[in-house]
């Protein structure tokens, strides 16, 4: 979770526009990929994070492009969250400043060269693991 956050660029007008960190969008975020068409309410009982933590990280997500909303057609009152189809330019910048962030996460966090690269490679085949299907190929 610590490289996670390391390895994200800032928001768009800094980190301290939204409630909560960095920490609690790649939690929202993990959740409404494994939860598509959940609400912030359900996201936050599910993780355990403040509503208004929730509703902050979905703010940064949906600014970034990486999850859309839409009024539930059950109750017109509930918003539900959903991630976005496609890849949005903030998305693909991210991906690909994303490795050398990565590895700069690794550098301090191991500084040993071949613990560095044996971690880059496990975390490579995580990723081949935990990608939802689909999103290999850059569909989410």
């Amino acid at each position: 979770m610590k490289l996670g956050e390391e390895a994200l660029p800032e928001p768009p007008g800094g980190s301290g526009q939204y409630a909560g960190g960095t920490r609690s969008v790649v939690i929202v975020a993990g959740d409404i990929a494994a939860h598509p068409d959940t609400t912030v309410g359900e996201t936050a009982q599910r993780t355990g994070l403040p509503q208004s933590q929730v509703s902050g990280a979905v703010a940064r997500l949906r600014e970034a492009g990486s999850v859309e909303t839409a009024p539930d057609p059950a109750d017109r009152r509930r918003t539900l969250v959903r991630p976005a189809p496609g890849t949005s330019a903030r998305v693909a910048a991210v991906r690909a400043a994303g490795t050398s962030k990565v590895e700069e996460a690794l550098a301090k966090a191991l500084g040993d060269a071949a613990a560095q690269a044996q971690v880059a490679g496990a975390l490579e085949v995580l990723a081949r693991y935990l990608v939802p299907r689909g999103a290999a190929a850059g569909e989410a």
